[in-house]
């Protein structure tokens, strides 16, 4: 596998996403309010936050190559601190052509997820409950992409985001080293149409493309 090359300015990013200045002012943005807001609040580990365009806004971007043409409506569940969720909105924006829906159940965090689309000025639903719940479900029903990172191990996760999943729907989720071991595990309750792709920011990490999601009858 060729060496990562690291994405450590808001220059590098634009020219590896080839994103617009605006677009990349708006991860700018979203820089300074997770350094100022993570004095408080937990948002991500402390050993992360100097290489937040690599290790937080690329490792999430590099999800939006794989989208399909007609994908419209994403769904991000855990979107904690709003990686891969808000990252792959604020890529959307550039169109309009892309509804967004990030699903975190604690509030401070949802409160800080709010108050970055304030501020970079783009249009995403932020639901403050919890994936699980029937009440989200009525709320936001299937849609075209669901994504996850850190959330859960993935027999965990496809549990979560069945209910969101049609025939047609893309699961894009960021996966360590034991992706492939998460995969053969839920593969033993689940049929699925899953490929594994190399992370372009973490030579060990795998991108977990995956669709035609069905729970396996038993007996």
């Amino acid at each position: 596998m060729a060496p990562i090359t690291r994405i450590d300015t808001p220059e590098s990013f634009q020219v590896t996403f080839g994103i617009s200045r605006e677009t990349r002012d708006r991860l700018t943005t979203y820089a300074q309010l997770l350094g100022r807001w993570q004095k408080t609040i937990n948002l991500v580990a402390p050993s992360t936050l100097s290489e937040i365009w690599h290790r937080h806004f690329a490792d999430s971007a590099q999800l939006w190559q794989f989208r399909p043409d007609n994908a419209r409506t994403w769904l991000d569940i855990g979107s904690g601190a709003g990686f891969p969720g808000l990252v792959l909105a604020i890529l959307g924006a550039e169109t309009g052509a892309t509804h967004h829906i990030l699903v975190e159940s604690d509030a401070r965090k949802a409160v800080f997820l709010r108050e970055v689309a304030r501020a970079t000025g783009i249009t995403v639903d932020i639901l403050c409950m919890r994936i699980e719940n029937f009440e989200t479900r009525a709320k936001v029903k299937a849609v075209d992409c669901l994504t996850a990172r850190a959330l859960a191990p993935l027999p965990r996760l496809l549990e979560m985001a069945a209910p969101y999943f049609t025939s047609s729907t893309l699961g894009l989720f960021l996966k360590g080293k034991e992706a492939a071991a998460e995969v053969e595990q839920a593969a033993r309750s689940w049929q699925l149409d899953c490929e594994l792709k190399p992370s372009m920011t973490d030579a060990e990490a795998r991108v977990v493309l995956l669709k035609a999601l069905k729970p396996k009858r038993e007996g």
